[in-house]
């Protein structure tokens, strides 16, 4: 077999890289020199081989062309060192079969990778959101890709305008996130959250945005962050602190006196709400509307917290007419 491959006529040497690309027990010698032969004859022995170990394909991988990458990409097991030598160094062809490949052994540093290399892809991005293990602040990222591109679509800009579709898609990603916050396990918000503060997403009005919604859990690790105050002290406050002792840690993560007075009581109104058994966002959102409005100085910051604040109460009004016509349709039927 050593001999033959130096066979000057291709046929022969593709009739061995046939014959043994499905063999376990081929010398590993033989494998890689049939690997390093014209294209036709190596993608054989790449694509099938069980004698290839991680170190070769990675290799192959690194040395090889954009045939190569693919074909190692579409192995029927593709190891996690493997894979992520290809999420490193691969194209979007590449990636686009690694990631439809059901035997590929993806860790999340690589789905993170992949998304911070290709996320300007939509093939690639589509494929990444539909998983599940896609880390938060990858599939945050993602989120923000799509907003960007759809800001820059030449049929929004010209049917609502530039300045408005950022806002507008602005608005949604930070409802993406938001709703996002609420799946995550708790062990994955300190990631989500060190990621929107490095994005400059932690805004007052974006927190506020997470706090009237109920997302207590992420705003918790929100504040841990933003504070440095361990997180068994943050819990203790907003679920049984003084007014002034959640004042002061909300002003100890970066919030202004004037917030941080209507954060805290936006806390205190979810207390109440919880100790009565409500669970409304819309009554908070009312609360505090009512707060903001019949406050004596008014700030930039405060009005984005009053334009906020109304469009949350519009979205819950709309959200419970559609459920009322859901409702009623049922019965009709």
């Amino acid at each position: 077999m050593t001999f033959l491959l130096d066979d000057p006529s291709p046929k022969v040497r593709h009739a061995l890289a046939d014959a043994l690309c499905g063999c376990s027990s081929v010398p590993r010698a033989i494998i890689l020199g049939l690997a390093e032969d014209q294209p036709e004859i190596a993608y054989v022995v790449i694509s099938r081989s069980p004698v290839l170990t991680d170190e070769d394909l990675v290799d192959l991988a690194a040395r090889g062309t954009l045939e190569t990458r693919a074909l190692i990409a579409a192995r029927s097991f593709v190891s996690r060192a493997v894979s992520a030598a290809i999420a490193e160094i691969g194209g979007e062809e590449e990636i686009l079969i690694l990631l439809e490949n059901a035997g590929a052994n993806l860790s999340r540093r690589s789905l993170k990778r992949i998304a911070e290399r290709l996320g300007c892809s939509a093939a690639v991005r589509d494929l990444l959101l539909a998983r599940p293990d896609l880390p938060s602040d990858a599939r945050h990222a993602l989120v923000e890709e799509v907003g960007a591109a759809l800001a820059a679509f030449g049929l929004v800009q010209t049917a609502i305008g530039e300045a408005r579709g950022r806002r507008i898609t602005r608005e949604a990603c930070d409802i993406a996130a938001v709703g996002m916050a609420g799946t995550l396990a708790v062990e994955e918000l300190p990631g989500l959250v060190a990621h929107l503060r490095e994005t400059g997403r932690l805004t007052p009005a974006f927190l506020l945005h997470a706090l009237v919604t109920g997302r207590a859990e992420f705003f918790s690790a929100a504040i841990v962050d933003l504070s440095g105050v361990c997180e068994k002290r943050v819990r203790s406050i907003l679920s049984g602190g003084r007014i002034h002792s959640i004042r002061a840690l909300f002003e100890s993560a970066g919030l202004g006196h004037d917030v941080s007075e209507t954060f805290a009581a936006a806390v205190l109104l979810w207390r109440q709400d919880a100790s009565a058994g409500n669970d409304s966002v819309a009554s908070v959102s009312a609360a505090l509307l009512a707060r903001l409005r019949n406050a004596r100085t008014s700030s930039p910051v405060n009005s984005a917290m009053i334009d906020l604040l109304e469009r949350l109460a519009f979205a819950e009004e709309r959200q419970s007419a559609r459920d009322y016509a859901e409702l009623a349709a049922r019965q009709a039927a």
